[in-house]
């Protein structure tokens, strides 16, 4: 049974007197307003606020997200208001609980492209409001995943199909690999049971035979670096996640014996040149697996995870994977955007950098969201006030979340049109534009697309050649470019 001082022992922050006042006062409050309620499991509904508080203070949140995240169920389960919220805890506290109330409301369609496109749509709407509403409620998911067992079973297949359909992407463009991570395999557990306890046999049993091997390599490793003046600040053994081995496994049919990462050894330096150092002297020692070496310091992954992976053969040619990175991008990858306000503090503290350096190799025009909270960052430095209203107004405020009818995403400027929008989804497509539907009504080409807009396009059978006044109208390089190119090549 949880209690508020697994909150405060897992609080990831520097514990303050006003921080824990807060938390405690949410604590209270919440109790008191759930008093009599109990979940499926028989538990006091507390049980649930703690847990949620728990897992956003393990990831780096500071306290006013956490309070938020005690309170988060109190206007939808009690006869507490928002009003009543307000006067307590002020409008930035109750702005987040209201938001993660209007997320519960989302009601489930009959059609699964329907719930699915309304869940992702209201998400990014919310995300656009304040980023730390849908913290909140990956975190609250990530609780009801770990206690669904109490469940009937047709509902269990729901929830965790709403979970890998939903949450999981938006854990990963969030970059919070820890949350990412179990969902998953939560949600894989009730999908697809027996392949779970068939990933899951496969992996219990070659863990605990290859964990004395991958120990004896983490003492090898440590030594080499630590006799070339290398500070490690952690190296650890990590086994792969069920659903991430599984789809490995389907790859390679199902064939273990070609899964190299099942365990993989993850060491943390300080630096980036330590990283590259720290990969000449593995490759030293052991003998890399040619064509197996990425680098994802220099070319990130399209959510900003930073790594250097490599394959070798270590003591008796047993094939494992190695992992390289620093603390920052450790953090950053299990953490995600949260660890924005672990970094706030470590700079404060300890000296560190900013955890948006200037000197960030990842590509800009590969990592459009992430350039743009880089750009917020280094205008507001460590001011944390300046950088929460940026999150609330201007994080997406120069972004739109468009959908086509079968719910795929497209990530559009501000302002941008149908004609971006066909653009973006492929040339061809927007040269052969004739008119455009959005939310089911017809509209005109430079009409500006909204966020959650379903923008259906209707293209011309013919091979059509694009308007020379599109290039009025049109807002994204692609579609400015695209145009140019048919027009000077008919």
């Amino acid at each position: 049974m949880l209690t508020i001082d697994d909150v405060f022992e897992n609080f990831k922050l520097p514990l303050t007197k006003e921080r824990k006042d807060l938390i405690y006062r949410a604590f209270l409050f919440a109790q008191k307003a759930h008093q009599g309620q109990k979940r499926r499991s028989g538990e006091e509904y507390i049980q649930h606020c703690l847990a949620t508080a728990k897992i956003l203070g393990q990831i780096g949140m500071e306290s006013k997200t956490v309070a938020a995240g005690l309170l988060h169920d109190v206007p939808e389960d009690t006869s507490v208001t928002l009003l009543d919220l307000e006067k307590e805890f002020g409008n930035e506290i109750t702005s987040m609980v209201e938001g993660i109330t209007k997320l519960g409301r989302i009601k489930l369609r009959e059609s699964r492209e329907e719930y699915f496109l309304e869940n992702l749509r209201k998400m990014f709407l919310a995300m656009a409001a304040d980023i730390r509403v849908v913290i909140i409620k990956l975190a609250d998911r990530l609780h009801n995943m770990q206690t669904l067992r109490y469940n009937p079973s047709e509902k269990q297949y729901r929830i965790a199909m709403e979970t890998m359909e939903v949450y999981v992407p938006i854990a990963n463009r969030l970059g919070i690999g820890e949350i990412k991570g179990e969902l998953e395999d939560l949600s894989f557990k009730y999908l697809d049971r027996e392949n779970y306890n068939y990933v899951k046999n496969i992996q219990e049993k070659l863990y605990k035979e290859g964990e004395q091997y991958v120990n004896e390599v983490i003492r090898e490793i440590k030594k080499e670096l630590e006799k070339r003046g290398i500070g490690v600040i952690d190296i650890h053994g990590r086994a792969k996640h069920l659903h991430s081995l599984y789809l490995k496994l389907k790859r390679y049919e199902m064939d273990i014996s070609r899964i190299y990462d099942l365990i993989a050894i993850r060491i943390v330096v300080p630096d980036i040149a330590d990283c590259y150092e720290t990969l000449g002297i593995v490759h030293k020692k052991y003998r890399p697996l040619i064509g197996r070496i990425k680098d994802y310091i220099s070319l990130p992954k399209p959510n900003g995870y930073q790594s250097i992976h490599t394959t070798i053969f270590g003591p008796k040619g047993r094939i494992l994977e190695v992992q390289i990175r620093t603390q920052k991008m450790h953090t950053e990858a299990e953490f995600g955007i949260a660890s924005h306000w672990i970094y706030n503090e470590f700079e404060k503290q300890k000296g560190w950098k900013g955890l948006f350096s200037k000197k960030s190799k990842a590509p800009k025009e590969s990592l459009p969201w992430i350039k743009q909270l880089q750009e917020w960052h280094q205008e507001t430095g460590s001011n944390q006030e300046k950088f929460l209203e940026g999150l609330q107004i201007d994080f997406f405020k120069n972004h739109i979340f468009a959908f086509t009818p079968l719910g795929d995403v497209i990530d559009l400027p501000e302002e941008a049109t149908p004609v971006d929008f066909a653009y973006a989804i492929h040339s061809e497509i927007g040269n052969r534009t004739s008119g455009a539907k959005v939310n089911g009504k017809i509209v005109t080409l430079d009409y500006q697309i909204k966020n959650g807009d379903v923008v259906d396009i209707m293209t011309s059978k013919d091979d059509k050649k694009p308007s020379r006044d599109w290039l009025n109208f049109v807002k994204t390089s692609t579609a400015k470019t695209q145009i140019r190119r048919k027009l000077k090549r008919d």
